[in-house]
């Protein structure tokens, strides 16, 4: 009795070390490991590349290379005995410890190094190892789930890799980047490693004890897989990749660019696969149902901008990447192979993911010149989606179903016909003719779903109705340019005596054609840095060195007096193009044509002028909802102050609808003993339909006595109030305002209010 009890305890214990507790566990370990060290290096790498988006597009692609770089090795050593494969991936996860503690390698930038090169680099050198040991586990472990003599289906493992990797992309904006330093993050993120390794090395000794005699005779017999099969899984992978980042850069180009945006898609992408993998059917059945007129009313308002609306616009846009997401991936789970060709089939789906990420990272950008691949991708989503009827009357067996499918294709090129129709002759306001006409085309879609080419056509009918003729026409006729940091639009009023640049819904710059040399927008007279850009003469004397971080069109040129030494500092070299092509816009050639431009980052550039070089610095890179935080840190305020004179004075332009900066700055004013005052400019509406926009300005210097010049009062620490030309004091700090490049975290300032308003 003794000894049948000892045998099923021991039997029990064996249970547990090999069964699916342990490897959902490890598999959620390392997903959640690969995807918190993706924002938290991008993090890193702010104040040594800059560039947020540039940063953040590079590193995905790296992250996916790597990823497929991981699938591959496991696919190869899944071929291995299972004893020679738990001793070689144990030593790829040892030898990965060299590199711990995570950080940022440190090799110097060359001067003219670009993102888009080096941050790939950067990255390969700083995480490549680590990144790809743990990148290679998630199928390894399900391929040895099967191989420690478990019975089940080891692919639902891959809802529970996905569920960890959706949780270390949440925890980090949530939990760790505003709770921790990265010196912190570092140590937690290798504590975590160590982890993973002991789990790891707990599965290694199930297979190393495990039954997989059934395992190897069912991958000998297996059949193989034909290349259409392949190719297949690829598509179905690399659509819902390319849509991920195209939501990301549609949604940051013509919603809001908020740097937490850049994670929801991709945290959403993660969760398809949880959903579209898991074992209980029901939510990716009703997705895939349901994915055709999704994606008939996300399509259709691809093209539209939405104002104040941001947060519907949003809504629309992630809804119909996640619907999409699921389905297609469900697509795949239903045509996955054998269990021991899961590698083979994990292999294809990376392949896709990086095919998908070129195409919009590197390849839509050169070919491009707005997010084309949006749509495109949507597109080809319609080709590809499951052909599910959303309901059926019988037509199939009324018509026969070569014959139902003829009238499905003259229905698209109907609705199709009148969607061009609308898009060319009738204005985007709304009207109740043209959304009648909509409303036809969308039940049209809804129609044909379950017929993927009459589908696509229905959609791409509804995107030309609503807005997609409009952009073919701006990317026609040369009013849209694209470049590596973003997509700039060339507005121009109907009757032509205003020309604006804007960057989606936020306008970067404004020129009276009437009166070409006025300065106007977040830059008018009244404005913070307009009063100390005309008075520069008055407070530095004839000869004042005047510094700009963030060239937009040029404006502040026209605050030039002669005698005065112009610097901008600019990261984008097609803002330079647009500011210096005088029939685009002529401030920099009607005012300051001998302006310095300084390519670059800003802190980098900044950092190579002797010290003591301004007497006039503006901060301007952070006007609209997209917030360099490296450009706010203590380490960059001391780049500012160095770059300045003694008595010089720094200008940082704090403009936003959804983020609070005025504390940060105040934090640092009151660190670094810098005088301060804020100037908040709200023309009066006839101003405003003059082109004036209302402006926050934060005057800095270490002389309390030339800011007093600039603002009229003396500095002191009374509290806040306004006096009658709006220079108020800053804000109080909070006792953790200080940003550092170690620290630093926009959540606090943001008014999610205002977003959902």
């Amino acid at each position: 009795m003794g000894g049948e009890s000892d045998e099923r305890m021991s039997d029990t214990a064996g249970g547990l070390l090999r069964g699916r507790a342990l490897f959902v566990l490890t598999i959620f370990t390392g997903s959640f490991l690969l995807f918190l060290v993706q924002p938290m290096v991008a993090r890193m790498a702010l104040p040594k590349l800059g560039g947020a988006p540039a940063v953040w597009n590079s590193a995905m692609l790296v992250y996916q290379a790597l990823l497929l770089a991981g699938y591959a090795y496991a696919h190869r050593l899944s071929r291995e005995a299972p004893r020679r494969q738990a001793s070689v991936h144990l030593g790829v996860l040892l030898l990965a410890t060299l590199w711990l503690p995570i950080g940022l390698a440190s090799f110097a930038i060359p001067a003219d190094g670009s993102p888009i090169f080096w941050v790939p680099w950067l990255l390969l050198a700083s995480i490549g190892p680590l990144f790809f040991a743990v990148a290679a586990q998630a199928p390894l472990m399900q391929r040895w789930f099967g191989l420690a003599g478990n019975a089940g289906e080891p692919y639902a493992l891959y809802a529970a890799s996905n569920l960890g990797s959706f949780g270390g992309l949440i925890a980090y904006p949530i939990l760790v980047e505003p709770n921790l330093p990265t010196t912190a993050q570092t140590w937690l993120w290798s504590g975590l490693y160590a982890l993973l390794l002991l789990l790891v090395l707990v599965c290694a000794r199930a297979i190393w004890a495990g039954r997989n005699e059934a395992v190897t005779t069912a991958s000998q017999s297996a059949p193989p897989i034909s290349w259409r099969q392949r190719l297949y899984w690829i598509a179905l992978a690399a659509v819902p990749s390319g849509l991920m980042l195209s939501t990301t850069s549609h949604l940051t180009t013509d919603l809001m660019a908020m740097p937490l945006i850049w994670v929801i898609p991709l945290g959403l992408y993660l969760l398809s696969f949880s959903v579209a993998f898991a074992d209980n059917r029901f939510l990716a059945n009703v997705m895939t149902r349901i994915a055709p007129a999704v994606l008939l009313v996300g399509g259709a308002s691809t093209f539209l901008l939405w104002g104040t609306a941001v947060f519907t616009g949003l809504g629309v846009s992630l809804t119909m990447l996640f619907v999409l997401a699921v389905a297609l991936h469900g697509e795949m789970y239903r045509t996955r192979p054998d269990a021991s060709r899961l590698t083979e089939f994990y292999l294809m789906m990376s392949v896709g993911g990086v095919i998908g990420g070129l195409f919009c990272a590197i390849v839509a950008p050169l070919l491009f010149n707005w997010t084309w691949e949006h749509p495109i991708l949507l597109v080809a989503a319609a080709l590809l989606l499951p052909q599910v009827r959303l309901f059926s009357l019988g037509e199939e067996e009324t018509f026969g179903k070569t014959g139902w499918t003829g009238i499905t294709l003259i229905l698209a090129l109907a609705a199709a016909g009148i969607g061009l129709y609308v898009g060319k002759t009738m204005a985007l306001e709304t009207s109740h003719f043209r959304t009648a006409l909509i409303a036809v085309i969308l039940i049209a879609g809804v129609i044909v779903a379950g017929r993927r080419v009459a589908l696509a056509i229905v959609l791409v009918g509804a995107m030309l109705a609503n807005g997609g003729w409009a952009n073919a026409e701006l990317s026609a006729n040369g009013s849209r340019l694209r470049s590596y940091f973003g997509t700039y639009t060339i507005n121009q009023s109907d009757d032509a005596t205003v020309r604006w640049l804007s960057h989606g819904t936020t306008m970067h710059g404004m020129q009276l054609m009437n009166q070409p040399t006025l300065p106007i927008s977040y830059y008018g007279s009244n404005s913070g840095v307009g009063i100390a850009s005309r008075r520069a003469e008055e407070l530095f004397g004839r000869g004042a060195t005047i510094g700009v971080v963030g060239l937009g069109t040029g404006t502040l040129a026209c605050y030039r007096k002669p005698g005065q030494d112009w610097h901008y500092f600019e990261i984008d070299p097609l803002m330079v193009e647009i500011a210096r092509d005088r029939k685009i816009f002529s401030f920099l050639e009607k005012c300051a044509p001998e302006t310095k431009m300084h390519l670059g980052d800003a802190r980098l550039t900044l950092a190579e002028q002797p010290a003591g070089t301004f007497d006039l610095l503006a901060i301007d890179a952070f006007s609209s909802d997209s917030i360099p935080l490296h450009l706010l840190t203590r380490e960059a305020f001391e780049v500012y102050r160095r770059a300045l004179k003694p008595n010089g004075i720094l200008l940082v332009h704090i403009s936003n609808r959804y983020i609070d900066l005025n504390p940060v700055v105040a934090a640092e004013a009151e660190a670094g003993n810098w005088a301060a005052a804020l100037r908040f400019d709200s023309p009066p509406q006839g101003v405003v339909n003059q082109g004036m926009r209302p402006s926050q300005w934060i005057a800095m210097s270490p002389d309390a006595g030339r800011l007093a010049q600039l603002t009229g009062f003396v500095y002191d620490k009374r509290p806040a109030y306004y006096y009658p030309d709006r220079w108020i004091k800053l804000k109080p700090p909070r006792a953790d305002n200080r940003w550092t490049d170690d620290y630093a975290s926009v959540l606090p300032y943001v008014s999610f209010w205002k977003i959902i308003r």
